[in-house]
């Protein structure tokens, strides 16, 4: 019989963001840590997401005034993504996990039974389970398109060359983010969208970010899906998978010589068993959680894509950091439902709660960035920052477009989680000139609007005459 010192108190599966935040608290906490990975540590937003795709979008914003040819500045841009990369890499190492108290070990692990689980053909008892296995591209049933050259978010960094002609299947952020950039690079972009671009976010603000992208050359093609994808044979010899048409629903034909799939992505959550220890999954595969990030099963907790919630880096490690510290603390704190989201184009779109006036008592006050000195001395005035306000002046969301709206969200954010109101903010004194002037002008625009109530100028006027009255004694 194995003693009790053999039992895991914490078993993670799988080593992105999810996973490293879960285990590092837990150890941290004083519980005996494995985590379990299949390939490599740091997962998606190291090796294919959020680490790649913003240096490509920085690399790509310089574009404009870079005097190399097309084919030497990609090779230039894929130098700067690797050692982005590189750079990074040791924070998610194994290595360093081990020194922070977590064992790693390395293997495909499949839960058998509740309490134990199998790795590599090895049993491992645990106590409690942590599910973070990710998520990954999903792949639309397109008739022809697995003939042809199509990459993913997680392929197209395998990509030598620059394509001369991208076609790009979806409109979400990735398919805005990457079509942007590659536009800038030089390719010939196509976008064949199914229903709008940014279709979550305010429509001011997609509209912002669709004539950003055709400024920059990207073809958009809304409420067009994907019929079929052909292969030019006679392509095949001169580039690795031939060159394809793609047909569209409007009948339309593009010539891609790649073919980027960004429609949505799909829980990894096939093969681990998780039936087998009473896991409940949604309609889509997902792990169902409560509040705590607790399964239906007792002692398995999951966090990150593989669950329910928004797929970002910062949920996932939000979300794992509580579900490890209720698993081996035995507590049941709730995870916050204010989520901020940046779409990173050019301009970024930043947004926290609702976006637009939710039901009676609702309001908005937008300041557009054209009042704002600092996006006029810029030149940055395309964009916008708009509060969603709700009974008493409460903040309940909002929207930033313009450069680097996602550093002002964070004090969005804030206001949301804390339930200020438009006075609260209105009260703070902000540095001048800033794009935070204009969410601060918002607030203080519908601050200000309770003086032009009847009632308020009735006391206003009161008071000015008093004081008047007083000032006037006063100097007799």
């Amino acid at each position: 019989m194995k003693s009790s010192q053999d039992i895991i108190d914490l078993l993670v599966v799988g080593g992105g963001t999810a996973g490293i935040v879960g285990a590092r608290t837990a150890a941290r906490l004083g519980a005996r840590t494995v985590l379990v990975e299949r390939s490599r540590t740091g997962g998606d937003c190291l090796w294919t997401g959020c680490v790649p795709s913003k240096t490509l979008l920085s690399a790509a914003a310089g574009r404009r005034v870079h005097d190399e040819t097309d084919e030497d500045y990609f090779r230039t841009v894929r130098t700067r993504i690797a050692a982005a990369i590189t750079t990074i890499e040791p924070d998610d190492a194994p290595e360093t996990l081990e020194a922070a108290g977590v064992e790693v070990r390395s293997g495909r692990l499949r839960f058998t039974a509740s309490g134990t689980a199998e790795l590599d053909g090895v049993t491992v008892r645990f106590r409690q389970a942590l599910v973070a296995t990710g998520s990954e591209p999903f792949l639309p049933e397109i008739p022809g398109l697995g003939d042809a050259r199509y990459v993913t978010s997680e392929t197209i960094w395998d990509l030598a060359e620059l394509p001369s002609r991208l076609v790009i299947i979806g409109g979400g952020p990735i398919a805005c983010e990457i079509g942007q950039a590659f536009g800038r690079l030089g390719s010939r972009v196509t976008m064949l969208v199914r229903s709008e671009v940014l279709p979550k976010e305010d429509r001011e603000a997609a509209a912002i970010v669709r004539e950003s992208l055709r400024h920059d050359g990207v073809t958009i093609l809304e409420q067009t899906g994907t019929s079929r994808v052909e292969v030019d044979t006679a392509a095949v010899g001169r580039a690795p998978g031939g060159c394809a048409v793609v047909h569209a629903s409007d009948g339309s034909l593009h010539p891609a010589d790649v073919i980027l799939v960004a429609a949505g992505r799909n829980p990894r959550t096939d093969g681990l068993g998780l039936e087998k220890v009473g896991v409940d999954l949604d309609g889509h595969g997902s792990v169902i959680v409560d509040p705590a990030m607790r399964t239906s099963a007792p002692t398995v907790w999951a966090a990150g894509d593989v669950t329910q919630h928004p797929h970002f880096t910062h949920v996932a490690g939000f979300h794992a950091s509580t579900a490890a510290s209720n698993a081996v603390l035995g507590v049941r704190r709730a995870i916050p439902g204010t989520i901020p989201r940046v779409t990173y184009t050019s301009p970024e779109v930043a947004a926290v709660g609702p976006t637009t006036a939710v039901g009676r008592g609702t309001r908005i006050s937008t300041v557009r960035h054209a009042e704002s000195d600092r996006a006029i001395t810029e030149g940055q005035e395309p964009g916008f920052s708009r509060l969603v306000i709700g009974r008493g002046g409460r903040i309940l969301g909002g929207t930033i477009v313009g450069p680097r709206a996602g550093e002002s969200l964070g004090e969005l954010t804030l206001a949301v989680r804390q339930k200020l109101t438009t006075r609260d903010l209105a009260g703070v004194i902000h540095a001048y000139p800033t794009y935070n002037d204009s969410l601060w002008n918002a607030a203080i625009q519908d601050a200000g609007a309770t003086l032009d109530k009847a009632w308020v100028k009735a006391v206003m006027s009161g008071l000015v005459r008093r004081t008047r009255r007083r000032v006037d004694r006063a100097s007799r």
